[in-house]
């Protein structure tokens, strides 16, 4: 633990209403936008935030997303047909904190974490879905974040409160320090049917729901899920 980081400042809050997804007919809550003043965080998420399905995104598993702003300088290098303003700033990838100096790699399954006074715990990776491809007018876009473990996470909100920009962001309790994302990310999309790493991820109580059961299902059948239909969009 003593190279592990254990803070950081949270440098934007963003949130932001269900609207058009660029020409493809959808509707989604990817674009969001920084907030200067505090925001209310409740069970399901920030106040004024929305998710168009509600099926496959939000709820209290999916409370909060954070994605680390650390990547998009390899987003940038990675996919110049991006729009250059999109990944000039915090919000292209629909997260809802933004910070520097914390990555998959620094975080834990089931972690506790301060924000501003609500209270974070670590509930699972982001699955990466289709309406990235839109997002980045890059038909594989979602494969891409799903291929670099550049994922972003999710939280569970513990303690409802508030939280700004400028607000640090605390490790209060790691209760699996064995599993960082990256090893997480790692069992699902790399060593995908690695029957110890499935068992042990199975058993993990702070991870969410669905994540303990989709391990669970690659174990009793000793197959892959098929990824088509959450990477590929409908029209393609």
């Amino acid at each position: 633990m003593t190279d592990a980081v254990t803070e950081v400042a949270i440098d934007a809050v963003l949130v932001g209403p269900v609207a058009p997804l660029g020409l493809s007919g959808s509707c989604s809550g990817i674009a969001k936008t920084p907030r200067l003043h505090p925001v209310a965080v409740g069970l399901n998420g920030l106040a004024g935030d929305a998710q168009a399905d509600l099926r496959h995104h939000g709820g209290p598993e999916k409370a909060v997303h954070h994605y680390a702003f650390d990547h998009y300088a390899g987003w940038r290098r990675d996919v110049p047909e991006a729009d250059p303003s999109l990944l000039a700033r915090p919000g292209a990838f629909g997260e809802n904190l933004s910070t520097l100096g914390l990555t998959e790699h620094d975080i834990c399954v089931g972690d506790l974490w301060r924000a501003g006074s609500a209270l974070l715990q670590v509930s699972q990776a982001r699955q990466p879905c289709w309406k990235l491809n839109h997002r980045f007018a890059a038909a594989d876009m979602a494969r891409r974040v799903q291929a670099s473990g550049r994922t972003g996470w999710y939280y569970r909100v513990v303690e409802p409160g508030a939280i700004a920009a400028g607000d640090r962001l605390r490790l209060v309790k790691r209760p699996h320090p064995a599993w960082p994302l990256a090893r997480l990310l790692r069992a699902f999309y790399v060593d995908r049917l690695d029957r110890d790493a499935l068992a042990r991820i199975a058993a993990l109580e702070a991870l969410s729901p669905s994540w303990r059961a989709l391990a669970r299902r690659r174990l009793e059948r000793g197959v892959v899920e098929d990824w088509a239909p959450r990477l590929e969009s409908p029209d393609s």
